[in-house]
Parts: C-alpha cells; structure tokens; sequence
C-alpha cells in the first residue's frame, strides 16, 4: 500500500528558469519548472510527480511551466489496454534477432560513442548537441536507485539502449539511443514496444513517454501507441 506522501509534496520547492528557446517549436520561448535537487525524492514520490506531468532529466524531475504555451502534453500508455498494430507487430518480428540484455548500470566507454553517433546523426538541432562524454554520464549515466537499462545487442554488437526508471506502479520511458546505422529496423520504435511488455510483465498500470507535441514531428509520433492517455486540463484523458 502506497504511504501518504501529501507532507512530501508540501516540502517539495520548485526553481524555475529564465525563457530560453524553445527546443521542439521554433520561434518560441520555453521555461522550465525543477524540484529543489537537493529534496530526496524517493519511487513513490517520484511516480506521484509523474502523474502530475513532471519527467527526469539526470539529476533533475522538471515540468514545462511556459506562460503563454501549452504544447508539451504528457502522455502515457495504460499497458493492459494496449494492443499493438500491425507495423508494430511488423518492427517485433523484424527484430526478432536482437537480444535483450537489462542492467542496472552501464559500461560508460562503451556506450558513449554509440550515444555521441546517434546525436550527431540524428539530433544535430537539439539541446544535446554536441554531444560530451560529460553530458552522456550527468544525462544518462548516473543512474537513479529505479533505473534500468535495456541494452540491444546484434550478435556481439551493441546498437542500442533504452533508459527507464522503475516506478511502484509505472515505468517511465527515459530516454533511448541507437545507431543510425540500423535505422530500418525501428529500434526506437521497438524500445517503447518491449517496455510496454516490460511493465505488463512487472504489473504496471502505465508506461510514461514524456511530451506529446502535435506541431513538432520528433515528438508526436507518442500517438502511435494506442491507445493513449494526454494530461490536460489537470487530468487524464484519453486519446486517438
């Protein structure tokens, strides 16, 4: 049984950032809402701010707190209800030769490199490029208590992770990196496949998958997964 955390929200203070641009829609300013990172935040707690719209980056839970947008819509796959369609069903059968190995932490030199060449091909406009072995280790590398990495293997070949933190009754999908090189086989694609298999096996309710942004295309591909759940107007409806 979940314990009453209401006294931890009402320690929780938020920091805010100045406007900057707006990294998925140009011509934009964005601010950006963090926990105090010295606050512990513990699964619970961490999964009740997901539930309010806030996702992890390193070391930091944030929400999107713009003044004059509301773009960024969380979203999330009720993992019972989910039934895969059939290009995904396709990018499963197609990557049946990739093996699957979770961990809890990762050899940093090795996947660095994966990490840098997939930023460097894929997300030259982003916030992470360029990309360093410093940001990769702060952004990915120190793992939380719940967090677990998926790698994918090609006979001996890494060529692609999946981050996601553990939650009580939830997964969160963090982040995932692959190598351009495989592009045809939709690995991110089926990163978000095997960790809606992943949370039905563990008994989760929910996979997070972050901002859904219908005007940014690298964004609003989360509506694939159906069906799904958008955080608006302070709850959770789903969507088509």
């Amino acid at each position: 049984m979940s314990r009453d955390i209401s006294a931890d929200i009402q320690r929780i203070k938020l920091f805010q950032t100045e406007p900057h641009a707006c990294s998925y829609l140009p011509g934009r300013d964005s601010t950006t809402a963090f926990v105090d990172p010295q606050m512990s935040v513990d699964p619970e707690l961490y999964e009740h701010l997901s539930r309010l719209g806030f996702r992890r980056s390193g070391s930091y839970l944030y929400t999107p707190m713009c003044s004059t947008c509301n773009a960024c819509v969380p979203a999330r796959v009720p993992v019972a209800q989910f039934r895969p369609a059939r290009a995904q069903k396709r990018c499963l059968k197609r990557n049946v030769d990739v093996k699957i190995e979770p961990c809890d932490s990762i050899d940093l030199e090795k996947h660095y490199p994966l990490y840098a060449k997939y930023i460097n091909q894929r997300h030259t406009g982003g916030d992470m490029y360029p990309p360093t072995k410093l940001q990769f280790e702060q952004f990915l590398g120190e793992a939380w208590e719940c967090t677990q990495y998926l790698e994918f293997y090609l006979d001996d070949e890494l060529i692609g992770c999946a981050v996601v933190d553990v939650l009580p009754d939830s997964l969160s999908a963090i982040y995932t990196y692959f190598d351009p090189a495989h592009d045809r086989r939709g690995l991110g694609n089926l990163a978000v496949l095997l960790q809606i298999q992943m949370a039905a096996k563990m008994d989760k309710h929910y996979l997070y998958l972050g901002y859904w942004i219908e005007d940014c295309q690298k964004m609003n591909y989360k509506k694939q997964y159906q069906p799904i759940e958008l955080l608006q107007e302070n709850s959770w409806h789903l969507s088509k």
